[in-house]
């Protein structure tokens, strides 16, 4: 798939909240939660590998025991750092993909906290640290800037959707803020129009609200612009009390009869409903 669907400039909006360095009790809450987190994505991380070596000439490509066993990661991951989180509505079942808002790195946890699936990112994200692990270990389906490879990677994706993964795209080209969902491109929607892909399939709309701890600013969790991660990382870690996150999984989308402006419509439509606070 092109990655000029995915190559969207980096949205800016308004100003940052400013990010102020923890105190005493900031370190200490940071060590509390990122400790234990830590050990469960060390622990967690070599495990995956090991069950993958053991799957992948029993089952092929498919994910049957790694895809819930990341699930699992994640929401501990989130319960070690206090997020509170759940889950509204049925992941789908047959082939498919799933299109999301994106606000934030916690996207990662989250959303596969909801449901086994498996990211789609521009190649660049390959090469960041700390991110590039994640990615790595999750099985991320990178697509590079490159029109020559672009068919290359359309029968990858086709062969990945056969193999029951969930391929997870973000249709707005970047992340926000978490009070908005951005339009969609239309264009990274005609991939899932392709004749190779299997009969019957259907795109998942899921809707990432993020509220944030009382009395932070609303952006608190949003992760946008030319924001660090670090800085970040650290002042969700140091938080007073966390907020919480809903995930909501709508009903999927047959891809059948549609052409790519009324299947983006109809996703946006959905995924932007949800969002109480939309550009607030």
């Amino acid at each position: 798939m092109a990655d000029e669907r995915l190559s969207a400039r980096t949205w800016q909006g308004s100003a940052p909240p400013k990010l102020a360095r923890p105190g005493m009790m900031g370190w200490l809450r940071v060590i509390r939660r990122g400790v234990p987190a830590l050990l469960v994505l060390a622990i967690g991380v070599p495990l995956l590998m090991l069950l993958r070596l053991i799957e992948r000439p029993l089952t092929g490509r498919r994910r049957p025991l790694s895809g819930p066993f990341v699930q699992g990661v994640c929401r501990a991951v989130l319960f070690c750092i206090g997020l509170g989180w759940r889950r509204i509505g049925t992941p789908m079942r047959g082939a498919g993909a799933v299109v999301a808002n994106h606000s934030s790195w916690l996207d990662i946890f989250t959303m596969n906290a909801a449901m086994p699936v498996f990211f789609v990112s521009k190649a660049e994200v390959a090469g960041w640290p700390g991110i590039n692990i994640l990615t790595g270990v999750t099985d991320t389906h990178f697509v590079a800037r490159d029109p020559r490879l672009a068919r290359e990677q359309a029968e990858e994706f086709a062969t990945r959707t056969r193999a029951g993964h969930r391929l997870l795209f973000f249709p707005e080209g970047t992340s926000t803020d978490g009070r908005r969902v951005l339009p969609f491109k239309p264009t990274l929607f005609q991939g899932f129009l392709a004749p190779e892909l299997p009969e019957g399939l259907a795109i998942q709309p899921l809707t990432a609200i993020y509220h944030a701890p009382p009395g932070a600013d609303p952006r608190f969790y949003g992760w946008w612009g030319e924001m660090d991660l670090g800085p970040h990382l650290l002042a969700v870690l140091a938080a007073p009390r966390q907020g919480r996150v809903e995930v909501v999984l709508h009903p999927p989308i047959p891809v059948a009869g549609h052409d790519r402006k009324s299947l983006s419509r109809a996703a946006e439509t959905a995924i932007r409903a949800a969002l109480p606070f939309n550009g607030e």
